[in-house]
């Protein structure tokens, strides 16, 4: 982590008129505090992962990219690194702090995607509690159902009702990477470093998601749905849970990147508001 008072000072100046500033800290402070080390491509930093764990991106490098711009050798330069390294060869950055990186991007062979980026008006009603809806402890026995639900969730993108249910839930789980998500993710629930929360019926899990805190602010991250249980209020239900727990523990600002704009209008819902545009940047397929 950059120093001790980063988060707080993140939190500050997310809550201020324009909170762009203070989220450009968390996402710089938040692979710093998850165990990756950082390395300086000038205008770029590439976050590289520490042990087990989900690779890291390569994003602006904290109060420089913006000022000095990033041309397409810059991003050339991290990417044959994360070649090296054998990670994705991804870019994260929010549009509006750092405009000159969509088009270093997309010249040096990437794919842009866009995401709307909102944070949590702090006056807004909050919904009440969802019956299906708890955060599970690190010893839960769902706890290995509600990592998987997540990947088959990406793997069938959207809000349309799919086909993926139960028995592919139950077929996922035997895969042993599963038991490896499972061990990861009761340990930082454990540490205090993730909260996970869970909608299920019967002992199924069919929603999860996520909320990565580091000092006062907390981005909510990773929520799915079993496509065969969407268009339920299970995603919603899950989010609700997540900001109660996140606000109960502290968090002054809470904020996550919606898959789309039909996505952001469920999250509408809870009180989040659109603030700018998350992009990542990345090979297509």
């Amino acid at each position: 982590m950059t120093s001790a008072s980063a988060p707080s000072d993140a939190s500050a100046a997310a809550g201020a008129s324009d909170p762009l500033p203070g989220l450009e800290r968390y996402y710089d402070a938040a692979p710093r505090a998850g165990g990756a080390r950082a390395e300086d491509f000038g205008p770029l930093t590439l976050f590289v992962q520490e042990g087990a764990g989900w690779p890291y991106y390569a994003r602006p490098a904290l109060g420089a990219a913006s000022a000095a711009g990033v041309s397409a050798a810059d991003v050339e330069r991290v990417l044959a690194r994360q070649r090296e390294l054998n990670v994705p060869e991804s870019i994260e950055w929010v549009a509006e702090t750092t405009p000159s990186l969509r088009a270093a991007a997309q010249a040096a062979g990437l794919q842009v995607h866009a995401h709307p980026l909102m944070v949590l008006d702090p006056s807004a009603v909050r919904l009440p509690a969802h019956p299906d809806v708890r955060v599970l402890g690190a010893a839960d026995p769902l706890l290995r159902a509600a990592v998987t639900v997540p990947m088959l969730a990406f793997a069938a993108p959207g809000t349309a009702v799919g086909e993926a249910g139960p028995a592919e839930l139950a077929v996922a789980e035997r895969d042993p990477a599963s038991e490896g998500r499972r061990v990861r993710v009761s340990g930082m629930i454990a540490s205090g470093r993730t909260a996970l929360a869970a909608a299920a019926r019967d002992g199924v899990v069919l929603c999860s998601g996520q909320y990565i805190p580091v000092g006062d602010v907390a981005e909510v991250v990773g929520v799915g749905t079993l496509p065969s249980a969407r268009r339920q209020g299970l995603a919603l239900g899950v989010t609700a849970a997540l900001v109660a727990d996140a606000l109960a523990r502290g968090a002054r600002t809470v904020f996550l990147s919606a898959g789309d704009e039909d996505v952001a209008r469920v999250y509408a819902r809870l009180g989040f508001r659109p603030v700018g545009t998350a992009l990542i940047a990345d090979r297509p397929l």
